[in-house]
């Protein structure tokens, strides 16, 4: 089976995918069509399926697998396959290790990173309020993406941001001494949590009912008022500064955020969660081109493309 990251213009392929999205079109004369990511765990590749039948549109379910005959094509400088058939494949004989992206940083190694943060935070108020918080999400914290597809969007995507977020958070902290590190800290690793809810599965690509009607962070906003109740801390300030980091975090009202930053901490940790996701986004986009060339164009980041240096680390060049 070639894999996505192998795959070439003109390249006429059968073989399995697994649907990660699927959504429903019509061309202007009315032509029905399915547009699609799918995956294997090499990476993702978008895909259309012009002229589609009810049958299609019954068997392209997120997160299953089917198999595929198309041509891949070249549309906006990144490939686009282009499906001539889909056809249900018997899940209960796959490997789905071969079609599940998943992060580098292992459950185990992350568990143990994750322990060492919440052991640093000081403050009592914070700490019990972070530890009520992982104890309500349970293990899915180690397993769920971060995000469907913009960034860390694989298995242990969402434990691996927020050790990433973590650690340019204490460099920060220790830069700007005038931070509340634990604050900061907490608010890291409590501030995605919600997503666990929002998205739709630790597979699929879809967001959950919830998800669509309230989105993640009012869901972990909600979460994090439960745990204040039940440990009796709903009344302190610490409490309500939490609640302001995570209401906050992505920094602008148009971003999703009910409310701005208001305290520095939150100002800080808006602008690492930023900074952890854009560099995802980029690494994702440079490790699938040569060097030398350029990205497709990136939605997430103002829609630009971006260069890959022909004397990168490991290109072969001087």
């Amino acid at each position: 089976m070639t894999k996505i990251k192998d795959f070439h213009e003109k390249d006429r392929l059968v073989q399995n995918l697994m649907i990660k999205t699927c959504t429903k079109g019509s061309t202007p004369k009315g032509a029905p069509y399915l547009s699609m990511v799918l995956q294997d765990n090499t990476g993702t590749v978008e895909a259309k399926l012009w002229d589609a039948r009810p049958e299609d549109e019954a068997n392209a379910v997120p997160g299953t697998v089917c198999r595929f005959s198309f041509e891949v094509q070249q549309y906006n400088h990144a490939p686009q396959l282009r499906i001539n058939q889909l056809t249900p494949v018997d899940q209960s004989t796959l490997d789905l290790s071969e079609y599940i992206l998943t992060s580098s940083i292992d459950e185990a190694s992350a568990k143990k990173q994750m322990r060492k943060w919440l052991d640093s935070i000081q403050n009592p108020v914070y700490r019990q309020l972070v530890s009520g918080m992982f104890a309500r999400v349970g293990e899915a914290f180690f397993q769920y993406p971060a995000a469907s597809r913009i960034h860390h969007g694989y298995l242990g995507g969402l434990a691996e941001h927020t050790l990433g977020m973590a650690s340019l958070a204490q460099d920060v902290a220790e830069l700007y001494p005038q931070l509340d590190r634990d604050l900061l800290i907490s608010g890291v690793l409590i501030h995605d949590m919600g997503k666990i809810a929002e998205l739709g599965g630790l597979i699929s690509g879809e967001y959950s009912t919830e998800g669509k009607l309230t989105g993640h962070i009012s869901i972990c906003h909600g979460w994090l008022m439960e745990v204040a109740q039940d440990k009796g801390l709903a009344d302190r300030e610490e409490t309500l500064l939490l609640r302001h980091m995570v209401l906050s975090h992505h920094g602008h009202l148009e971003f999703g955020s009910p409310v701005l930053p208001e305290i520095p901490e939150a100002e800080a940790l808006s602008l690492i969660d930023n900074m952890d996701a854009r560099m995802n986004t980029l690494r994702s986009a440079l490790d699938a081109i040569e060097p030398g060339t350029w990205t497709q164009r990136l939605f997430a980041l103002e829609n630009r493309q971006f260069y890959k240096a022909k004397n990168k680390k490991g290109s072969g060049n001087a």
